[in-house]
């Protein structure tokens, strides 16, 4: 836990952290901070800093081991970066790492999508639960030390996550399908041609077993350019990682 975050509410003098609130037991117990010491600190979807403990409750009273801070803002906190990723809905394994690397790679917007060759059950996992998927965009953000986090959408097809973009992205991005059946270039040669400096990216990668014929015609009708990254296989949440870190990289985020 690089930081401690709040939603805006909790971000008061008189309100203590829980002895038993996860993020007291981490404070207490694995950063060892005392009364007068700082941790970093920042408010969900808002600004980060830096909190100082004023009062740790004494023992046998009733707010002890409740810790209680102020907060000093320092920093409007690390913005997402403009690259939205699609991708086919992967094993529930897969998942946790997968939404943990996007948002601490700073990824604006996750869209899960059923695919035709994807399996279906993995949509209905207790792990694709809002609830769950929100916990790993969570503890993303968190390793990252950042205080906004990476949203996340689901859908039960490619097409229907394709008709939002139309409906609500503008005609301006670069759209990029990633796949390694005849696509038209590199990812790597495209960006260099193409510099989405200064651009947001939309990228669509396929479930483990890629995309089928009528999800290439349907991409490349909604002006996706199918690119690879060479010939080798990668797992869904490895090929994602690698290819918004190359996008990152050619956008001059990770610098």
């Amino acid at each position: 836990m690089n930081i401690c975050l709040f939603e805006a509410r909790e971000i008061h003098e008189t309100m203590p952290l829980l002895a038993n609130d996860e993020r007291a037991l981490h404070i207490k117990k694995i950063l060892k901070k005392n009364v007068g010491e700082t941790f970093a600190a920042g408010i969900i979807g808002g600004k980060a800093g830096i909190a100082t403990i004023t009062k740790i409750g004494a023992a046998g009273d009733a707010d002890e081991g409740a810790i209680y801070f102020s907060f000093e803002e320092r920093s409007e906190g690390k913005k997402l970066f403009p690259l939205e990723m699609i991708i086919g809905f992967p094993r529930p394994i897969q998942l946790k790492r997968l939404l943990r690397d996007m948002s601490a790679l700073g990824v604006r917007s996750v869209h899960l999508a059923g695919t035709e060759l994807g399996e279906k059950s993995y949509l209905k996992s207790s792990l694709a639960q809002k609830s769950e998927i929100h916990k790993m965009l969570y503890e993303g953000t968190v390793q990252a030390g950042g205080t906004h986090i990476t949203q996340n959408f689901i859908y039960p097809s490619l097409r229907e996550c394709l008709d939002n973009f139309e409906d609500e992205r503008n005609q301006t991005q670069i759209k990029i399908a990633l796949d390694n059946i005849n696509p038209k270039s590199s990812l790597t040669k495209f960006l260099q041609e193409n510099s989405p400096e200064g651009k947001s990216v939309v990228a669509a990668i396929g479930s483990e077993r890629g995309w089928t014929d009528n999800e290439r015609e349907l991409l490349e009708a909604r002006g996706f350019v199918r690119l690879g990254m060479g010939e080798r296989i990668m797992r869904t949440e490895t090929a994602a990682t690698v290819a918004a870190s190359i996008i990152l990289a050619q956008m001059k985020n990770l610098e």
